[in-house]
C-alpha cells in the first residue's frame, strides 16, 4: 500500500446524474485508500508529516476506478499464447492442416500438442479421433473447444491424461479433470507461470486491476507463488469447486477472506458449480429442444448436477461463509440454479445467463444474486445461436432486460473463451455486433455508462475506496448523440495512460 497524489483529472461520472461535474480535480491515496477528492487533497497531502507524496501528472485526462474481469480462468489464459490456435476453423479438416503444420515444427517441452479455440458446432462432420490419429500418429495431441467444454484429443492424449475411450470429443464431466491434468505435464507449470506473468502485464496495461479466478484446481496457492515471485501485482479472489469445498469448509475459509502471504491482494473467491454445458456443444440445459436436436442424445441438454444436489452443496457453502457462482448457460439452468438460490439464502452470482427466460427476472431480481455476464461470447456464438435457437435470440445475452428488471451486471471475459480485454466486453455490451455491422438485438444495448459501471466492481472514486484508478486519454462515454458502433469504437480504441493500484503505479505513469 502507497501514498500518491493524483493531479488533475476527470472523474467520469458512472452514475445517472444528470449535470454532474467533469471539471479537473485531485485524488489522494493515503496507505492504499483514497482518503480525498478535489481542493481537500493538495491540502491533506501538503500536510503529511512523512515528506513529499509522489503525484501523478493527470494532465486532464479522464479517470475511473480500476476495472475488473467476474471471470476468469488465469492459467488457461496464459497458456493460450503459447498454443496452437484453431480458432476461426469452419471444419475439422481445417483444424487437421493446423495441427499437421505445427507438427512439422516440433512439439515443445511438454510432449504434448496442444491447440485451443475451435468452435466445432457448425462443422459439416464431426471430429473423431480417428481423424486426428491419422495426421497425428503417436503424438500426444490434445485441442480444447474455444468454449473450453470439450477436448478433441488423439489416442496417445486419452492414454496420457487417463481419458475415457471415446470415437469422438470428451466433453463436459469427462473432460473437466483432462483440462485439469494438462497443467501437470513436466514443464507445464513453468511455461503456465511465465505465460500468466505477460498476461497479468497486459491486463494492467488495459486498466484491470482485478479478477476473479476460477481456475481449476486450488488457485490461491498459485497466486501465493505469483505474489511472492515475479509477476506483477493483481488484485483476485479465487474461486472453489466441489470437490475442494470440504477441504477449505474444515480449514474454516469464507469468501473475502485475505489469502496469507499475498500482501493482501488475494482472497478466497465463490465456491463455483457447472451446473450444465455449453451451447457450442448442445450441452447447455434448455426448456425446449435444440432447432438441430434431431442426432441429440439429449434434445434439450441436460443438468450436469441433481437439483437436490445442488441445493446441498449450495446450503453446505452458504452455511460455511462461501458466496456461490453458478453456471448456467440455458434457460432451464438458470430457473434451477434460481430456485438453489432460492431454497437456500445464498449469495453470488449466475455466471453466463447466456439464455434466460424473461418470466424470472421479477423472482431473480428480488435475490442478492448477480448476473455475472460476458458480451464478447456473442460475437463467437451468434451463428450458432440463430441455427440453435432461432426461437430465442431476442433472449440470448439479453443485458438490458436483466438491467431494466433490477439485476446488478458484472462483466466478464470467461478468458480463454474471450479475450482477457475490458474494452472489447464493454463495447460488445453497447452495439452488440461488430462495429462494421448491424447490431444483433439492439433492443438488448447497455450504454457505455451502464457497460464502464458493470466493470469496476461495483466502486467509484471516492474517499473510503480502494487506491485503484485508470486514466484515460480520451471519455470513454464517448460524443453526445453518438450511434452504438461510434461509441464501441471509442471503447474499442481506449488508451490507458496509467493505471494504480493500492495507491501504486503499476502501468504507464
Amino acid at each position: 500500500m502507497a501514498d500518491l497524489l493524483v493531479r488533475d483529472v476527470r472523474l467520469v461520472p458512472l452514475d445517472d446524474a444528470p449535470g454532474a461535474s467533469t471539471e479537473p480535480v485531485d485524488v489522494l491515496v493515503r496507505d492504499g485508500v483514497v482518503t480525498a477528492v478535489g481542493d481537500e487533497a493538495q491540502d491533506r497531502a501538503g500536510a503529511t508529516s512523512g515528506g513529499a507524496v509522489p503525484e501523478l501528472d493527470g494532465q486532464g485526462r479522464w479517470a475511473v476506478p480500476g476495472l475488473w474481469d467476474q471471470h476468469v480462468h488465469m492459467t488457461q489464459w496464459g497458456l493460450v499464447r503459447a498454443r496452437l490456435d484453431t480458432s476461426g476453423t469452419a471444419s475439422a479438416h481445417e483444424v487437421l492442416d493446423r495441427v499437421a503444420a505445427r507438427l512439422a515444427e516440433g512439439v515443445g517441452a511438454t510432449g504434448v500438442l496442444v491447440g485451443y479455440g475451435h468452435r466445432s458446432g457448425r462443422w459439416p462432420q464431426p471430429a473423431t479421433v480417428a481423424a486426428l490419429d491419422a495426421v497425428v500418429g503417436d503424438v500426444p495431441v490434445a485441442l480444447i473447444s474455444g468454449d473450453a467444454h470439450h477436448g478433441w484429443l488423439s489416442s496417445a492424449a486419452l492414454r496420457l491424461l487417463g481419458g475415457p475411450q471415446v470415437e469422438g470429443v470428451v466433453s463436459e464431466g469427462e473432460w473437466f479433470p483432462l483440462y485439469d491434468r494438462l497443467r501437470e505435464l513436466p514443464g507445464a507449470s513453468e511455461e503456465a507461470e511465465h505465460a500468466v506473468a505477460g498476461a497479468v502485464a497486459d491486463a494492467l496495461a488495459r486498466g484491470i486491476v482485478g479478477i476473479v479466478d476460477l481456475e481449476f484446481g486450488r488457485p490461491w496457492e498459485q497466486w501465493r507463488a505469483r505474489t511472492a515471485g515475479s509477476t506483477p501485482p493483481l488484485r483476485v479472489r479465487t474461486g472453489v469447486y466441489p470437490e475442494g469445498l470440504d477441504d477449505v469448509l474444515a480449514a474454516g475459509a469464507r469468501t473475502g477472506d485475505p489469502v496469507r502471504a499475498t500482501d493482501g491482494l488475494v482472497a478466497l473467491g465463490p465456491f463455483k458449480v457447472i451446473t450444465d454445458g455449453s451451447l457450442n456443444t448442445r450441452t447447455a440445459w434448455c426448456c425446449q429442444p435444440y432447432a438441430d436436436a434431431a442426432e441429440l442424445t439429449h434434445p434439450s441438454g441436460a443438468p450436469n448436477v441433481p437439483a437436490d444436489q445442488l441445493v446441498e452443496l449450495l446450503r453446505r457453502a452458504t452455511e460455511g461463509g462461501l458466496h456461490a457462482a453458478l453456471h448456467a448457460i440455458g434457460d432451464a439452468a438458470c430457473a434451477a440454479v434460481l430456485d438453489a438460490f432460492e431454497a437456500t439464502g445464498a449469495t453470488g452470482s449466475v455466471e453466463h445467463a447466456q439464455l434466460i427466460d424473461l418470466a424470472d427476472l421479477p423472482r431473480w431480481a428480488r435475490l442478492p444474486v448477480r448476473a455475472s455476464v460476458q458480451p464478447a461470447h456473442l460475437l463467437d456464438d451468434r451463428p450458432v445461436t440463430e441455427q440453435c435457437w432461432p426461437d430465442r435470440t431476442h433472449r440470448s445475452f439479453a443485458l438490458r432486460s436483466m438491467l431494466d428488471a433490477g439485476i446488478e451486471l458484472a462483466l466478464g471475459s470467461d478468458a480463454p473463451v474471450a479475450a482477457l480485454d475490458p474494452w472489447l466486453a464493454m463495447a460488445t455490451a453497447v452495439h452488440r455486433g461488430p462495429v462494421d455491422g448491424p447490431s444483433w438485438h439492439p433492443e438488448q444495448q447497455l450504454s457505455p455508462r451502464e457497460a464502464l459501471a458493470a466493470s469496476v466492481d461495483g466502486r467509484r472514486v471516492a474517499p473510503g475506496a480502494p487506491g485503484d484508478l485508470v486514466l484515460l486519454d480520451v471519455d470513454p462515454l464517448g460524443p453526445p448523440g453518438a450511434g452504438s458502433a461510434e461509441l464501441a469504437s471509442v471503447l474499442l480504441g481506449m488508451s490507458v495512460s496509467a493505471t494504480v493500484l493500492d495507491g501504486s503505479v503499476v502501468h504507464g505513469g
